[in-house]
């Protein structure tokens, strides 16, 4: 993979690692920085050494701290729209990715971190993340998706709490929140956990992985039948042959070896 001038990867064992590296600017996601996500998770899609995605952001104090103010600051109500437009589209292709995502969330993660967070399938915390969409601040909303994402997760009566007051909370209460999945002292200790987690999935079919993400994801689209979604994602698995490998595997009592086909 190139090299991307705000944005730091490093593959291994499959695994791809991106960490937003724009320290001085407390990761915050500016256009570039959104362009770059956009051209990783085009090349994740259609990439078959790539098996799954970590994202974290660089140093200690955040893993993205929100979007780009001066940039913000000089929209206007027609390139507004694209900017929320953009922003949505890029993070839709991170949640509809059929390669596990989590995000190691260190620090502030807040407006467009919190969004970028909510639209990995799995989100680990680190004991000092602090979470929020401040956005009305600055006289806004959340426009990458925080609106819904966040209602899913927590609830309409937190969302709404969380959106209106603008407030920040701690990783413990995003914890009892079900805004996270799990809270570890360090960032050494929750990019562990991560691997972890991605180890285990990764040993598991990658076609049913992928039918996962999109059944769980049709469970909050209104236009969508999710338990059809299910019944020909689960009719999809069976023509495969990691259906058969599994099989004849559990039978012969041995492990299975899945080819994502």
């Amino acid at each position: 993979m190139e090299d991307f001038r705000n944005i730091l990867t490093d593959e291994k064992d499959g695994v791809l690692y991106l960490t937003v590296n724009r320290e001085d600017k407390m990761n915050a996601l500016n256009f570039a920085t959104l362009d770059e996500l956009r051209e990783i998770f085009e090349e994740v899609v259609d990439n078959k050494a790539i098996k799954a995605v970590i994202i974290t952001g660089s140093g200690e104090k955040a893993f993205v701290a929100g979007a780009d103010i001066q940039e913000i600051s000089e929209l206007n109500e027609v390139n507004a729209r694209k900017f929320a437009e953009n922003g949505q589209e890029i993070f839709a292709m991170i949640e509809n990715c059929h390669k596990p995502v989590i995000a190691v969330t260190n620090g502030y993660t807040l407006g467009g971190g919190c969004e970028l967070a909510m639209a990995c399938h799995i989100r680990i915390a680190t004991a000092n993340a602090k979470f929020g969409q401040p956005e009305v601040n600055l006289g806004i909303i959340p426009g990458y998706g925080g609106t819904q994402r966040l209602t899913i997760l927590v609830g309409r009566g937190k969302a709404n709490e969380l959106m209106m007051t603008g407030d920040m909370i701690g990783a413990d209460e995003a914890l009892k929140l079900n805004l996270v999945n799990y809270v570890l002292p360090t960032k050494i200790d929750a990019m562990d956990k991560a691997e972890e987690i991605i180890a285990k999935i990764m040993s598991k079919a990658p076609l049913a992985i992928g039918m996962i993400v999109d059944c769980v994801n049709a469970a909050f689209l209104s236009d969508e039948n999710g338990f059809q979604t299910e019944a020909n994602s689960f009719a999809r698995c069976v023509k495969s042959g990691d259906y058969v490998e599994g099989t004849s595997a559990f039978l012969e009592k041995r492990k299975p070896i899945f080819k994502g086909e």
